[in-house]
């Protein structure tokens, strides 16, 4: 097996960069390795219009140093008062790249999300005329709903009716966790893709919870039972197309994260290529993980595959990582696989 693998430089189909002081903290680890990354709209407030989207990516495109190539790919989010024409406009000048559906009250900073899923239907139509895609937190928040449930209920209850009432969207099942999302996605036909994050490939949920409540492995959709983790990994490392790379690394300052309501998400940003380099070692992929981090997501959203490269090398001494990035809203802690990373990004 290779030692020395060179790849396109990736994409990172859903990151979430934060703003002001966070966004300035963690930026610069998404832009070391990645060419382009969908950004999330759940700000405070919500990313919801065309100027919303614009002055966002300005703020991030200030940020990013000369000679740094690094394209963020802007998200609307969607709300029940959501304007389709504002939707189709914004897609007709390149300045959005997807539509994000939260239910309500399914994740960080989510309360703006939809409830009457009736409201919505005139945008999803128009969404579905232009081919831009719609990317799905897929949870239902019914509190009569086990968590460990909520996805595969999701998939049943809302995805499904709402692909059927629209036909010819275009929807990409984000975070997906369970072997129910994997088989729900490979049935799906050609509109249809699923995202698989780093960290739902190494953790299940005795990771959360066996021996004592770990808060920074906490994370929505929350991680599953061990077969559903060897599923996503299956799904990762199969060549298959309908399978893409969207981190979802979601920083939180560790005061948030070590709380008595502690918030849901990793910060993967920084060591996700050498984790995802040693599970498609492991499962005997390597030659896959090109088509995972920089081919499959540009193909499904209609992007030429990026120009530069990125090469990653198997070393004898194990790659050293600061436990936490500082930033200026507070320190961040980086997810810890639990076991030593070999692969190394050179430059």
């Amino acid at each position: 097996m290779s030692d020395r693998i060179t790849l396109p430089r990736p994409d990172d189909f859903h990151l979430h960069l934060r703003d002001g002081a966070m966004l300035q903290g963690v930026l610069p680890e998404t832009m070391r390795h990645f060419a382009r990354a969908l950004v999330m709209p759940n700000l405070v407030p919500p990313v919801v219009t065309a100027a919303d989207a614009r002055a966002y990516r300005d703020r991030i495109r200030a940020l990013i140093p000369e000679g740094i190539v690094f394209t963020p790919l802007m998200t609307l989010y969607l709300t029940e008062t959501t304007d389709p024409a504002d939707v189709a406009q914004a897609a007709a000048d390149g300045l959005v790249a997807a539509v994000k559906l939260y239910p309500a009250g399914a994740t960080t900073n989510s309360a703006s999300g939809v409830r009457d899923f009736d409201k919505v239907r005139a945008v999803l139509e128009r969404m579905a005329e232009i081919g831009l895609p719609l990317c799905v937190h897929g949870e239902v928040t019914d509190p009569s709903v086990d968590i460990f449930d909520r996805e595969a209920v999701f998939l049943d209850r809302v995805l499904e009716p709402i692909r059927r009432a629209t036909p010819g969207l275009r929807v990409v099942l984000e975070h997906v966790t369970t072997a129910e999302g994997v088989a729900y996605v490979r049935d799906g036909g050609e509109n249809l893709a699923g995202t698989i994050t780093t960290h739902h490939l190494i953790l299940n949920r005795n990771h959360i919870l066996a021996g004592g409540i770990r808060p920074h492995y906490y994370c929505l959709p929350v991680a599953k039972r061990e077969l559903h983790r060897r599923a996503l990994c299956e799904a990762a490392t199969s060549g298959e197309a309908r399978f893409f790379l969207g981190t979802d690394s979601a920083p939180h300052i560790d005061a948030l994260k070590e709380h008595a309501c502690g918030c849901a998400g990793c910060f993967t940003a920084t060591n996700t290529l050498p984790i995802l380099a040693q599970v498609f070692e492991d499962a005997g992929a390597l030659a896959r993980l090109e088509g995972f981090v920089a081919r499959h997501g540009a193909a499904f959203y209609r992007l030429p595959p990026n120009t530069g490269t990125v090469t990653l090398e198997r070393r004898a001494a194990p790659l050293a990582l600061p436990d936490k990035i500082l930033t200026g809203a507070g320190p961040v802690t980086l997810f810890d696989p639990g076991f030593p990373l070999y692969w190394h990004v050179t430059p």
